[in-house]
């Protein structure tokens, strides 16, 4: 397998890393690092065709990947996910085109799949010992099960009230799992604070490379699964934003290998009320966003105070011509129980965050009938 990986670049400021030691954030500026690829030389050689026969995993676009032996690979079958004509839903809201991308059919159940087996690979590749990480909690039972696979200790610290779900998954892999009083925010000060002593590799989201490389895959499959056409309208759950920075980042790619052309889907972050940083970042017209405060909602992985990708979040959004928008609660609960009955998908309250969306933006005038789009399911339903 022939690796095109270059080196790790800053995502504002630019500087350059090798690729080959460890890495986390810029030592500059403390932005995340982007992986980068030797594009002009995969022009002429890698073609859409070349796909056909390649299983239905997300490893079948190696050559945009940052592993560099497969023998690395830490997979468990990380297949890819439907994309489901939503005709029913779609009928009821005047949407002939609705899709939804169903995360859930993912090992571990949700989109953290994609991430973390790129960033157990990477690690195993790089030679890391410890892995850790601040969880809201798919994330953390994705590393738990990826990192047992690589035979690598992970330390997860998570809220006290993460879903029961994540907490047993993580124990059941025996992962060192801490539950702490506080939010995702106070267990990655934790992480921080103590890596260096303990020797752990920290793994949070945009702090390590390689995770964003996993998200951007839905990107890759998105795209392929219409034919090399992207949809006009993308609905996004947002926390800590990796997979729009991804997708992003993705469609940048594959524009440069001729595969796709300029257009880019109109990205709508959707967070909860509760806690909607980004959304009140875009509403001022900001760049960053500020730290809410007293941070709530029935979404565990909406509940992200302050994300460090914040900049790559609302340059995305606002470059594809998109919009952020803040559910409440009760519809979030509302729209659980509305995707089922239609569509017979079970989903997470942050998969159902973007159903509870769509009758706002579509009564405001941000989504037409004409469009095309997709919602993404970023997880199934846990008790």
């Amino acid at each position: 397998m022939k690796n095109y990986l270059l080196h790790l670049e800053c995502s504002r400021c630019g500087e350059i890393y090798p690729h080959e030691i460890p890495q986390n954030v810029c030592h500059a500026c403390g932005k995340p690092l982007f992986a980068r690829y030797a594009l002009e030389q995969l022009v002429d050689r890698w073609k859409p065709e070349h796909l056909q026969s390649r299983p239905t995993s997300l490893w079948r676009y190696r050559e945009l990947l940052p592993v560099c032996d497969e023998d690395n690979i830490v997979s468990l079958g990380e297949t890819m996910t439907p994309l489901i004509h939503a005709k029913r839903l779609g009928e009821q809201l005047g949407l002939p085109k609705l899709w939804i991308k169903d995360e859930s059919r993912l090992p571990t159940g949700s989109f953290k799949a994609r991430g973390l087996a790129m960033a157990v690979s990477k690690a195993k590749e790089l030679g890391i010992s410890k892995l850790a990480i601040p969880s809201a909690g798919n994330a953390a039972t994705a590393l738990s099960v990826y990192a047992a696979c690589a035979g690598i200790p992970a330390y997860i610290f998570m809220p006290k009230d993460t879903p029961a779900f994540n907490r047993e998954t993580c124990r059941l892999a025996s992962a060192n799992v801490t539950l702490i009083d506080g939010l995702i925010t106070d267990a990655g000060k934790i992480v921080a604070e103590r890596k260096t002593d303990e020797g752990w590799f920290d793994v949070s989201t945009l702090k390590e490379p390689y995770r964003v490389e996993g998200k951007k895959t839905m990107g890759f499959e998105l795209a392929e699964q219409f034919g090399w056409k992207l949809p006009d309208v993308i609905i996004y759950p947002t926390g800590g934003g990796t997979g729009i920075v991804g997708m992003w980042k993705g469609f940048a790619e594959l524009e440069a290998l001729g595969w796709i052309g300029p257009k880019r889907p109109r990205f709508i972050s959707v967070q909860a009320t509760g806690c909607a940083p980004i959304v009140k970042a875009w509403d001022e017209g900001k760049s960053d966003a500020e730290p809410w405060q007293d941070a709530q909602t029935i979404a565990s992985g909406l509940r992200v105070p302050q994300a460090i990708g914040d900049f790559l979040i609302l340059d995305a959004i606002r470059k594809s011509g998109g919009a952020a928008i803040a559910i409440t609660d009760n519809a979030i609960t509302e729209a659980m129980h509305l995707l089922p009955t239609t569509e017979g998908i079970l989903t997470c309250p942050e998969g159902a965050a973007t159903v509870a969306a769509l009758k706002p933006l579509i009564a405001n005038g941000i989504i037409k009938p004409s469009d095309r789009v997709v919602l993404f399911n970023t997880g199934g339903y846990q008790a």
